[in-house]
């Protein structure tokens, strides 16, 4: 695996170590387009951060010389498949417990009426409507 790596006053380098230099703060920017600013390189005099851009021939910039407001700076975000995980209800998950026939019901798996609002009991509402 290799890492893109800010060098100062050299544009980027591929090498193959993770150190500070390959260090960048990912940000989204108003327009959602995605800009990587290097964690460790700033100005001198304002303190503003060196970014990662790109020129017309899709050569590396200097980061002292790309702004975030350049267009050179925006990478569109490629989105990635991942494996969403929903975490079940607590309705799901009284559900999902299995039944063991010929085991007579406990206090624990009979239903009672959900108590809220200081001990009064929730009832279901009308399905006929008023």
């Amino acid at each position: 695996m290799k890492f893109v790596k800010c060098r100062t006053f050299v544009s980027l380098c591929l090498q193959e170590l993770f150190t500070a230099e390959c260090k960048f703060k990912e940000s989204v920017f108003e327009n959602y387009y995605v800009i990587y600013s290097s964690m460790l390189y700033r100005q001198k005099e304002s303190g503003r951060a060196w970014f990662l851009g790109l020129n017309k021939e899709g050569q590396a910039m200097k980061g002292n010389r790309v702004k975030k407001t350049k267009p050179a700076a925006h990478f569109l975000p490629k989105p990635i498949e991942v494996a969403m995980y929903r975490e079940p209800s607590l309705h799901d998950v009284g559900e999902a417990v299995p039944k063991l026939a010929g085991v007579p019901p406990s206090k624990s798996t009979t239903c009672e009426p959900v108590v809220m609002n200081g001990g009064k009991p929730v009832s279901k509402p009308d399905k006929g409507g008023t």
